[in-house]
Order: structure tokens, then C-alpha cells, then sequence
């Protein structure tokens, strides 16, 4: 069963999904937050660059967005481009993920270039869906969404996706029938797994408030300034719960009464039958702190994460990929090797997925299971990775069978900033490298430059060399008679002096 624990200070909110007592995911809203994904904006179409097939909009934020032909509908395409339109106004049944989100131009049957579509200049409404990250701005889309509980409306792409969680062909054929019955022309819809087994009246009223939203987003489209935010969801602890409130969450525990009431109103008017789990938490002990939040929030930003068997996987992180490795550690089994290994890597393989949710790790994965000699083990590995991720995991996934070098490859859709990125910054000392050179290299460096300085004549005959007080001490103790020698070379006198430089290779001569 899921718990959704929500605290609120006056600096941030935080959201927490539990399940079993252990954190799935965790979300953080602060005041200084411009949280932009799922908002629409009217852009301004400023630069077209047809080589990579990519519009760069304005939207009034720091940078511009950018628009990939990938993420642009087919229909807004054929009315730009004047063919006929062979575009089907009668949705079909798609199997797909509940985070689907469009249906793009790539679908078309010829090629074609950004700027057959747009004109510099021109103003487009967009939606963003994908958060600007370093010094990339925000990723925009012309396929819109908007999420609601038992549906994600697509008004803008006439398809349905009904969520692969839902197995049974008889209500997936209900529920398609009620959509199609329902739906405007020339919109769609993704049926999500919170719709299994619903009445049709709730989901019905769910689709036709997404339907007079759709129409208020057009409706101030037309009235805003270029650059204007149109429209916003609502807020972050609201969406949480409308996202992952479903039969399996018990509780819902806010610690703030302005909170609790606000959560309240939302499910009482939403999903009524859940009303009576939201709760207060009026406890001596904060909130996450009673339900060991606070340390698995911590665990979650080192690299290694240990097995309740005594094993352990390590996750790291490169611009290109996350690698992730198994390891055994004091773990030995009580029957053969082979069972050994693979209790392990099924243990490992649960921890893994709940790994990549927590940390919103997407992108190609490597997964460096322990090796198995045995072919029908290495298949209940994948199965098993496979399946849980299917349940567990709302995001899409792709997972490749183990390779003849026992590695499992997958991929997993990108959301966002990862729990690092969110948390944590570049160390100012390695700059990423997660390494820092020796006392002994660094003090090499700096005697290195110091006598390529003297030998270019670029110092006074007395030098003042200021070091960090770990290299002032090496320097003094081991390579005094390097600094003698230098002074004798080069008919100087040099000082040495310490600084309060919290980094080893910084240093001044004068």
C-alpha cells in the first residue's frame, strides 16, 4: 500500500510517495521555483534552423525554447503545408504508455523542413514538456496535453491511448467505446490505469472539464501578449495527488492544516471516495522524520545503495548514460552458487527500478547484473525487470534481453531534473570529476609553473610564492631542497608563505 506524505515549511513544499515505508518518489515546490512544465505560453517564433529541424521560440523566459519537427502535430503540419488531409478524424486504439504525450509530424508521408511550417516572426501557442536544464532552454511542443484524473486529453490529435496496465480486453474495449462516444471531433485522449473498472459518469465528467479548459487555454490565447504565460496547472501537491491518487494509497498525511484542507477540497470535488484518507499529522517528531524520509533522501544521493541480502548495486551517472552495477558483497546463500547469484539479482533488479523512479534517472541505462550460467535464470531476470517495471513504474521503458556480456540495456523517458541535479551542485573543487589530484601533484604543478615563470624572467628577484597550508607543509617538508636549487638556478630569493584557499592548486606568485 502507498502513502502520500506531504510537508510544507515556509521555504518549500515536499511530497513524498511511500510504499511499504519505502520512498518511491519525491517532489520539491519552493517560492523561488519558475516551474514551467505544462504551462502554455504564446511564443514568438525568433530563429528557424532547418538543418537540425528546430524552431527557437520565445516565451518571455531567461532563454529562448526550442522546438524540435518531432514534437510538432501532424494536423497543424498539413494545414501549414496545404496537402490533403489524410489525417484520421476517427481516433484508433493505441497501446502506449500513460506519459505518451503526442503524435507527431515524423508521421507524415514525405519529409519535410521546419520552415515549410513556420515563418519567423509569426506567433505560436506551445506547451512545455521538458524544464529548461543548464544552459539548454525549455523543450516545447505543439502536441498538446492535459492531464487529468481517469484521462490525459489530447485536443489537438484525434488517438487513443488506453495505458498497458490495463490487461483485460473487455475494458479496454468499454473504455474505448465510452471515449469515442464522448470525444469532440478532432480530439483524443490517453485512458489512464486509474480509469480500470470506473464508472463511466466520472470519467465522462473528467473529460468534459479537460474539454472547457481546452477551450479557456484557446479563448486567452487569443488575448495575450507575446511571450505570456496562457495557462499553468495547478499546484505541485495538487497535481501530485491527482497523478498517483488511485485504490492502492491509504493515506494521504499533510502537516500543515492549510494543506490538509486545500487537499481535501481537491479529492472531495475530484475523487470523493478518497476523502477520508487525507489526514493531519499534528506529531512531536516532524512529519518525515517519523516516516524515515529525511535518510532514504540522503541514501538517494550516493552511489551505492545496499541489499537487505547483504548485497549492494553502485549507480553512476555520465552525460551519455547511468551504468549500474551488482555486486554480492557478504552475501553467500545458504544452497548453490547459481541460486546464490541470482536470489541477488533479483533483489537487485526490484531495488533498481525503484532507484530510477526515486532518482528520475532516464536516458540509456547499463545494468551490470551478476553473471549466470544458466540460460533460464538469465530470462526470469529480464521477465522479472521487465514486469516490475511495467508495475511499478509509470514512465516508458524499454528494456533490451542480457547481452552475451551479461549486460541489460534499457532506456527509460527523460522528465526533468534528476534528484542530483535538484539537490546538489558540481563540487567546486574536482568540477564533476568526483576525483581531486594528490598533495603531491598538485605541489608538482605549482613548482612546474613557478619555473617556467622564472625562466621566462616574468618575476621580481623576491618571489612570494602563497600556497594552501597542506602544500605549504609538503613543500617544506619534502621538496625544500627542489626550492633551494630554483633559487640558486635563478639568482632569486623565494618565500614561501600559506593562504586560506580552499582549494589545493590555487596559489599567487608576487
Amino acid at each position: 500500500m502507498k502513502k502520500i506524505l506531504i510537508n510544507d515549511a515556509l521555504w518549500q513544499k515536499r511530497i513524498a510517495i511511500m510504499r511499504h515505508d519505502l520512498l518511491q518518489n519525491i517532489y520539491f515546490d519552493t517560492l523561488t521555483s519558475n516551474n514551467l512544465e505544462r504551462c502554455y505560453f504564446k511564443g514568438t517564433v525568433t530563429r528557424l534552423l532547418p538543418g537540425i529541424q528546430t524552431a527557437f521560440v520565445d516565451i518571455g523566459q531567461e532563454r529562448a525554447g526550442f522546438l524540435h519537427i518531432s514534437e510538432i502535430d501532424r494536423e497543424l503540419a498539413i494545414k501549414r503545408l496545404g496537402e490533403p488531409d489524410a489525417y484520421q478524424d476517427t481516433p484508433h486504439d493505441d497501446e502506449i504508455d500513460e506519459t505518451t504525450t503526442a503524435y507527431s509530424a515524423e508521421s507524415l508521408s514525405k519529409p519535410i523542413s521546419i520552415d515549410k511550417i513556420f515563418k519567423e516572426g509569426e506567433h505560436i501557442l506551445v506547451q512545455v514538456i521538458k524544464e529548461p536544464i543548464n544552459e539548454k532552454g525549455a523543450k516545447l511542443s505543439t502536441c498538446f496535453t492535459l492531464p487529468g484524473r481517469f484521462i490525459v486529453l489530447m485536443p489537438n490529435i484525434p488517438r487513443i491511448g488506453i495505458s498497458k496496465k490495463i490487461e483485460q480486453r473487455e475494458e479496454r474495449q468499454r473504455l474505448k467505446e465510452l471515449l469515442l462516444s464522448h470525444l469532440p471531433k478532432g480530439m483524443g485522449a490517453i485512458i489512464r490505469t486509474t480509469s480500470d473498472g470506473q464508472e463511466a459518469n466520472d470519467i465522462i465528467q473528467d473529460l468534459n472539464y479537460l474539454v472547457d479548459t481546452w477551450h479557456e487555454i484557446s479563448n486567452r490565447y487569443q488575448k495575450a501578449d507575446p511571450g505570456q504565460k496562457v495557462y499553468e496547472d495547478i499546484e505541485m501537491h495538487l497535481q501530485i495527488v491527482r497523478d498517483h491518487l488511485d485504490k492502492d494509497v491509504e493515506a494521504i498525511i499533510c502537516d500543515s492544516k492549510q494543506v490538509q484542507q486545500s487537499v481535501y477540497k481537491f479529492v472531495k470535488n475530484s475523487a470523493p471516495e478518497y476523502a477520508r484518507i487525507v489526514k493531519l499529522y499534528e506529531g512531536d517528531v516532524s512529519l518525515f522524520k517519523y516516516f524515515d524520509v529525511e535518510k532514504q533522501i540522503e541514501a538517494a544521493l550516493h552511489k551505492k545503495v545496499h541489499l537487505d541480502s547483504g548485497g549492494s548495486i553502485i549507480i553512476e551517472s555520465t552525460e551519455a548514460m547511468t551504468v549500474i552495477d551488482v555486486n554480492s558483497g557478504r552475501y553467500t546463500g545458504k544452497t548453490s552458487l547459481e541460486d546464490t547469484i541470482l536470489k541477488i539479482n533479483l533483489e537487485a533488479a526490484q531495488e533498481v527500478v525503484r532507484q530510477l523512479r526515486l532518482r528520475n534517472i532516464g536516458g540509456l541505462i547499463v545494468i551490470d547484473f551478476i553473471d549466470m550460467a544458466i540460460h533460464q535464470n538469465r530470462q526470469r531476470l529480464f521477465k522479472f525487470l521487465e514486469k516490475t517495471l511495467k508495475e511499478r513504474d509509470k514512465f516508458q521503458s524499454v528494456v533490451l534481453r542480457v547481452s552475451e556480456f551479461g549486460l541489460v540495456q534499457m532506456t527509460r523517458k527523460r522528465s526533468g531534473k534528476t534528484l542530483g541535479q535538484q539537490l546538489m551542485r558540481e563540487c567546486s573543487e574536482c568540477h564533476g570529476l568526483g576525483m581531486v589530484k594528490s598533495l603531491e601533484t598538485e605541489s608538482y604543478t605549482i613548482l612546474r609553473h613557478l619555473e617556467e615563470e622564472l625562466r621566462a624572467k616574468k618575476l621580481p628577484h623576491l618571489i612570494t610564492l602563497s600556497v594552501h597550508v597542506q602544500v605549504f607543509n609538503y613543500l617544506t617538508h619534502y621538496q625544500y631542497n627542489a626550492l633551494l636549487a630554483l633559487e640558486k638556478q635563478f639568482n632569486c630569493k623565494i618565500t614561501l608563505a600559506t593562504t586560506e584557499y580552499a582549494e589545493q592548486k590555487r596559489f599567487t606568485l608576487e
